[in-house]
């Protein structure tokens, strides 16, 4: 009557009795398994590897109700009912399950679980969640085991009250990539301490900190891996550094305005040099004792996703509330004037453009927007997602309706999320590129 939803622990153990028994069943009646490959099979290896007969190729180029993509195509396309308050949840779902490699990584049962207990995997849920996202059914699916598994794993999240979409997808990369570490192969031998799990693959990067002696001039560098970029908004605690006032110019694709800022111009000021000050001396190397510095922030290594999150939520001393500037972003990025490897490009923080503008190795292209309604302590998180070439959608919870390219861009931006367009896989010493297709 309630509309509520009541977990059943008695429900949930028939349903996995039943479940057993239909993969008894199966084990027992195909033809195509023989009983070593049954016994031999282990977490995650329910089903062997298909290898289609001359039989199967002809009956699959013979059946006219293949699936196929088309601009109706909606396969994908399922919302996801609140739970109390757990819009923050959803778009964040919506988000990560429409990451293209991630997408594929799952849909391909790649994952192979090696926790003792596998119901309490969040991988394994994940896995099961890309598969009911993508199995056609229109009706919106429930994720209470989801929200769980979040519960149990990061409890600072756990309760119904509202929390922020950002903390929850740290939180998940992070609960993600610790239950992907178990498998040997994500591990470099040369290196205990490097994670090759498919969290780290898309979405770990490297940022560089280079912080300069104003004394002798010597730099020390650190490389720390990052998941996304944090950029604090005019009005914040922090003073803000706009262009040039008046001046009009087009970057990465934004035709600048005066009186609104873009990504661009936050991410020039993130990568501009900052003096530290006499209240913040270091010991230098070189000099051997304690002097003023300059710090510059860039990016040492691209992620394949890029995920970009505007600090719109402000809490000091003096106040708290929420920080609604519009931000121009393009639906395509070009990350190479925010290279280490560009820094000698910049003067005095100025931005200068690529001289190579041809080259795709460091460009991006948006495929998610998550948004953020109302106020700091009332408010309603929803999504913006490319489903395929230029077909957006707006996930509202269980609600899921077509959207324009304008109202993505029009939109607040709280959350982007951008994928490489070029994607470069290593092999031995040698480097291909190869463009990832949309």
């Amino acid at each position: 009557m309630c509309k509520d939803y009541v977990y059943d622990k008695d429900i949930e153990q028939i349903a996995k009795e039943e479940q057993g028994e239909a993969l008894k069943l199966q084990a027992s009646t195909s033809t195509e398994v023989s009983q070593q490959q049954c016994s031999v099979l282990g977490p995650g290896e329910k089903y062997p590897t298909w290898e289609t007969t001359k039989p199967e190729l002809e009956l699959l180029g013979h059946n006219p109700r293949r699936r196929r993509i088309a601009s109706s195509f909606t396969i994908g396309l399922r919302g996801l009912i609140n739970l109390g308050n757990t819009c923050f949840m959803n778009c964040i779902v919506q988000a990560l399950t429409h990451t293209p490699i991630l997408r594929d990584f799952f849909l391909s049962d790649r994952h192979r679980c090696e926790m003792p207990s596998p119901e309490l995997c969040l991988v394994c849920e994940m896995s099961s969640l890309f598969r009911e996202l993508y199995s056609g059914n229109p009706s919106p699916h429930v994720p209470y085991k989801l929200l769980h598994l979040v519960w149990i794993h990061a409890r600072h999240l756990a309760g119904y009250r509202q929390q922020d979409a950002h903390e929850f997808l740290i939180a998940a990369l992070d609960v993600l990539h610790r239950h992907c570490k178990g498998d040997d192969v994500g591990k470099v031998a040369s290196n205990p301490n490097h994670c090759n799990c498919i969290i780290d693959q898309i979405f770990t990067g490297g940022l560089q900190s280079d912080v300069t002696c104003q004394a002798c001039h010597g730099v020390s560098t650190t490389i720390d891996p990052c998941w996304d970029i944090s950029l604090d908004l005019p009005g914040s605690c922090t003073s803000f550094w706009p262009m040039s006032p008046g001046r009009e110019s087009s970057v990465n694709g934004e035709s600048h305005i005066p009186g609104i800022t873009t990504l661009t111009d936050y991410l020039r000021r993130f990568t501009r040099p900052e003096h530290l000050g006499s209240s913040a001396k270091i010991k230098c190397g070189g000099c051997q004792s304690y002097q003023e510095s300059t710090k510059q922030l860039t990016m040492k290594k691209l992620p394949v996703v890029a995920c970009f999150h505007f600090k719109r939520f402000e809490h000091s001393a003096k106040q708290r509330r929420k920080i609604t500037t519009y931000i121009s972003f393009p639906l395509e990025l070009d990350m190479t004037p925010f290279m280490a490897s560009s820094k000698e490009t910049r003067m005095n923080g100025q931005l200068q453009l690529p001289t190579n503008s041809g080259d795709n190795e460091n460009k991006y292209s948006l495929f998610a927007v998550v948004n953020h309604q109302g106020t700091l302590e009332s408010g309603h998180y929803t999504s913006f997602i490319r489903h395929h070439r230029d077909q957006w959608f707006k996930c509202d919870d269980a609600v899921i309706t077509k959207a324009s390219i304008k109202d993505v861009l029009d939109s607040e931006g709280y959350l982007l999320f951008y994928h490489k367009q070029v994607l470069e896989h290593e092999s031995e010493k040698v480097k291909e590129m190869n463009t990832q297709a949309y």
